[in-house]
């Protein structure tokens, strides 16, 4: 079959290798907000656009290693820039593909071990992906059976609901409204019962206390 355009992509692995950082930082990145949300999600995990993950550059500490970005392109050779997630042609995973061909994605996993399916378009993360041309056209030629309807959907936008996989992105814990301390009071040492109710009330609030003996 012949080498396909594919649009630049990238998982979490290749953005902290373009980065030079752990792949738990960009996973760190995505959960504090800082990485947008995933431009694609294909069988559960999450993919950005070049152009989303390149606007970190110089963003902080964060620079993109110009030497690996370079390699990066290298590595698929008739790769293309895609500015807007729209403009992205239907990529799936292993679970995609299982849908069109009315398998199971164990069964994919399996033609893929045995070359008994297309060559992924690309792998990214440890993960394939295919073009959805790529899958049909194979799948014509080995007469298999292609669930019309589920390509049909998949041209149209339409794909079954699936969150990214890891850790979600982080939201701000709500707050219990902050109440003002109580004004400040002296007690004696006949005011015993009271100064202990007292105390216990200002630090069931929240409140710390301190306390100065006077003569």
């Amino acid at each position: 079959m012949a080498q396909v355009r594919v649009p630049f992509l990238l998982g979490h692995a290749e953005i902290a290798s373009l980065y030079r950082v752990e792949r738990q930082t960009s996973q760190k990145w995505r959960t504090e907000g800082a990485l947008a949300a995933p431009d694609l999600v294909a069988s559960g995990n999450p993919y950005w656009l070049l152009a989303t993950v390149m606007r970190l550059d110089d963003v902080g500490d964060r620079h993109v290693a110009r030497d690996r970005l370079a390699s990066y392109k290298t590595s698929i050779p008739r790769g293309y820039e895609v500015q807007d997630k729209e403009d992205l042609p239907v990529i799936l995973g292993i679970q995609e593909a299982a849908r069109v061909l009315a398998r199971d994605a164990q069964a994919i996993s399996r033609w893929r071990n045995r070359r008994q399916i297309a060559e992924a378009d690309l792998t990214l993360s440890g993960s394939p992906l295919w073009l959805l041309d790529t899958i049909v056209d194979d799948a014509q030629q080995r007469q298999r059976t292609i669930l019309s309807s589920e390509v049909e959907l998949l041209r149209t936008g339409h794909r079954a609901p699936q969150k990214p996989r890891g850790r979600r992105q982080r939201e701000p814990l709500s707050q219990p409204p902050h109440k003002a301390p109580p004004a400040a009071r002296t007690f004696t040492g006949a005011d015993q019962v009271a100064a202990a109710e007292f105390l216990a009330a200002v630090l069931a609030e929240g409140h710390s206390v301190v306390i100065e003996p006077r003569p």
